[in-house]
């Protein structure tokens, strides 16, 4: 006698070749019923014998398809109905979505196959892709995941194309992006005001070009990359100066694993994450030097291809390393859509490679690296975004707004916590339009009523974000302040699905408004999601003379520190020479005129880069501290200076005066750099010992931008080794401000809010 069941999967299973892998699963064991794309995942209905239907339940745990991912499967007894086939049945919408999202996935081997096989008729087709690679969130419009919903629609599959879509037994059964040189979008090159076509032809002139050291600006899966040959340093050179991007450094793309090989050292963890399926920007030490990439930096971000239009491009004989950046002038968001890119991009390409497919929404490669407590991602986007991340204990929807700089969102429905890719830095305009753009695409996306949400913000009433939220109050949002460095700890728990572990958090990075007012930094909380987070200890406060202005100037950061150390010498003297700049910025200290109290470990850190010579203005965020550390990185000194903690305090004063009588006495800056990084660490280390050991604790929690410093986390495991602790850091997101949006959420679902709890 026939059995029946009706099952449910949810997590990543739209757009990833699951209902084919369901259908020849079903087919496999001689079972009758049906599967469709429902608004939480997969829905299945089976009938059979009751072995056949268990022998199923089991395979679909254990052999899923490659790209997809179970967050869980439920299945409930069904009545029979008599069914004598199994079929694919067409999407259906009942209710608001929940289903998960797919990244975009890298061209798999099948189709690099496919690619580069004469014989085949997609041969050479820079859009090939099938139910296991390709396109997916960049194309997606709207939920279910079916061709008419994303931005392949215009181009009707021809017949081999339609005779493959609905052939169970090919891999582009129901693979909604898939086309043929005969019925899909085409790529073509505009050089000089003409356009030529034709997809060999136009490739092999694209690695020509960057051949002749040109730059080629060439659209990808979430925008435009600007690209040129990476051992050209003239045409980096021009890169550089054309996009106004004077020192910060650039990625590179390889044609293979063996050329990243070359270029850095990869251990077998970051062989794997730069192979991964995201196949983000890995930052590794470098084996030769590209000063023109990296100035200043030891390592080199490294990507490999993930496209099948960069394969042809490497194949056309374009240079084995390619510079392949974001295309936009620094700051601004990339380009992705194909007239803004013509308009913005226009003084910085020479040429354009256009591909026809139209991008839904703009999405940045990721950057990762493996470092001392594992692999982190720091920047969250492509391969990525928008998979969720976790599942909160709420039942509410969410939307936190994230951090004005390097920001993210992070939408939560059913509890199941969504990342955005990363936006960039709102008070430039095009960002904050993209940010805008992302709120109300993913809203739209699991169709939400803006009443029902509640908005998660930063506490600083300044902020681009807070100010946005205000605006959805007026839909009717609940909108709730959350302090920053609070949600840099709640990021890395919500990471762990900790909400009743208590923990030691430590949250050091540039900015942030605390609760009293002063700009926060460098701060230590005690406590839960649960209970809440309480403050117990700090940086000792130093000010900020010109507030915001002293992050883009070391040395008038430095201004504000310095002035509590006890016989300080000419510092616009030899060794220091600050300058005039320094000098503004001590009289508007003396005077109390425009300074800021602060606890930022961020200005401490380009304080001290300031006493070792980088007193120059920073052309990127973080410069000063990458620099700083990359100093010590060269020094093989041993020595340790003081950096004391009592009464809830960590001391700077002794750091700073250590590092001004070895700046006196001709000691080398690399030594300094490294004896200042080391005293950091054996401070900060001690400062969590002894709460912990006050505040019953034993597990450590390390999140903010400062914490991106892979010496200063070499430094602390070594100095808690053999501790009874559990160091946890970030993983999923990024422990810079791309984390904070995820905090937020976190926070926002156990803050007494009207929040309905699972």
């Amino acid at each position: 006698m026939a059995s029946a069941c009706s099952i449910r999967v949810r997590g990543i299973v739209q757009g990833v070749g699951f209902r084919p892998f369901v259908y020849r699963l079903a087919q496999d064991n001689t079972l009758a019923g049906w599967v469709l794309n429902g608004e939480q995942g997969v829905e299945i209905f089976l009938e059979g014998p009751e072995q056949r239907l268990a022998d199923f339940v089991r395979d679909l745990k254990l052999k899923p398809p490659p790209a997809a991912s179970i967050a869980e499967i439920e299945v409930a007894p069904a009545q029979p109905q008599g069914l004598d086939k199994f079929t694919i049945r067409e999407s259906r919408r009942l209710d608001r979505p929940t289903v998960r999202i797919s990244p975009d996935l890298p061209v798999c081997d099948d189709c690099l196959r496919e690619l580069f096989d004469p014989a085949d008729r997609r041969f050479g087709y820079p859009y090939i892709n099938c139910t296991n690679c390709g396109p997916r969130y960049t194309v997606i419009e709207k939920l279910p995941y079916d061709r008419p919903n994303t931005t392949m629609k215009r181009w009707p599959l021809d017949e081999h194309c339609e005779r493959e879509y609905h052939d169970p037994a090919n891999r582009r059964f129901h693979a909604q992006p898939v086309a043929c040189a005969e019925c899909g979008p085409q790529y073509y090159l505009h050089q000089d005001g003409a356009v030529s076509g034709g997809q060999s032809e136009v490739v092999q002139q694209a690695a020509k070009l960057l051949i002749e050291g040109r730059i080629l600006a060439i659209k990808g899966l979430g925008g435009y990359h600007l690209a040129c040959d990476a051992r050209n340093s003239s045409a980096v050179w021009q890169l550089r100066e054309r996009k106004y991007r004077k020192e910060k450094p650039f990625a590179v793309m390889v044609r293979d694993l063996d050329a990243a090989r070359e270029l850095i050292e990869l251990s077998a963890e970051a062989e794997a994450l730069i192979t991964s399926t995201p196949r983000p920007i890995v930052l590794a030490p470098g084996k030769i030097e590209l000063p023109q990439i990296a100035p200043d930096t030891n390592e080199l971000g490294v990507m490999l291809p993930y496209t099948p239009l960069q394969h042809l491009l490497f194949a056309s004989g374009a240079p084995d390393v390619l510079v392949m950046t974001s295309a936009n002038r620094s700051s601004e968001p990339i380009a992705y859509e194909d007239d803004d890119a013509l308009e913005r991009l226009a003084g910085i390409a020479d040429a354009f490679l256009i591909g026809e497919r139209p991008i839904a929404r703009r999405v940045d490669d990721s950057v990762a690296r493996v470092g001392a407590f594992g692999s982190v991602i720091l920047r969250r986007a492509r391969g990525y975004a928008p998979s969720a991340v976790m599942k909160l204990p709420v039942t509410r929807p969410i939307l936190a707004l994230g951090a004005d700089l390097k920001n993210t969102i992070t939408l939560v429905v059913d509890g199941q916590a969504f990342v955005s890719q990363h936006i960039g830095d709102l008070e430039h305009y095009q960002a904050f339009q993209a940010f805008e753009q992302t709120i109300r695409d993913l809203v739209a996306m699991y169709d939400l009523n803006w009443s029902d949400l509640l908005i998660a913000h930063d506490l600083h009433p300044q902020y681009f974000s807070t100010a946005h939220a205000a605006t959805l109050r007026t839909d009717g949002a609940t909108p709730l302040a959350v302090q920053h460095h609070r949600a840099h700890i709640a990021s890395v728990l919500a990471e762990h699905g900790a909400w009743q572990t208590r923990v030691l958090g430590v949250s050091c990075d540039g900015t942030g408004l605390g609760d009293d007012g002063t700009i926060w930094g460098c701060e230590l909380f005690a406590g839960s999601l649960q209970t809440g987070l309480g403050r117990v200890a700090h940086l000792r406060p130093a000010v900020l003379p010109g507030g915001d202005a002293a992050a883009e100037y070391p040395v008038q950061a430095a201004a504000g520190f310095l002035i509590q150390v006890e016989n300080l010498p000419d510092m616009t003297a030899n060794p220091f020479l600050f300058g005039g700049r320094y000098k503004d910025a001590v009289q508007l200290v003396q005077k109390g005129v425009r300074v800021f109290t602060t606890t930022s470990m961020g200005r401490l850190f380009d304080t001290a880069a300031a006493l070792l010579g980088f007193t120059r203005a920073i052309s990127y965020e973080g410069q000063a501290a990458m620099w700083l550390e990359q100093l010590a990185r060269k020094s093989q000194c041993d020595e340790t200076f003081l950096f004391p903690f009592s009464d809830g305090e960590l001391d700077f004063r002794p750091l700073l005066e250590d590092m001004i009588r070895g700046r006196l006495s001709g000691h080398a800056p690399q030594d300094l750099a490294r004896a200042f990084q080391r005293g950091i660490a054996r401070g900060l280390s001690g400062a969590m010992l002894e709460l912990c050991k006050q505040h019953g604790l034993d597990t450590v929690v390390l999140s903010g931008g400062v914490f991106q410093n892979e010496l200063l986390l070499e430094d602390l495991k070594a100095e808690l080794s053999g501790r009874s602790l559990q160091i946890w850091t970030n993983h999923a997101v990024p422990p810079n401000d791309g984390g904070i949006s995820l905090g937020q959420a976190a926070l926002a679902a156990f803050s007494g809010a009207p929040c309905e709890r699972s």
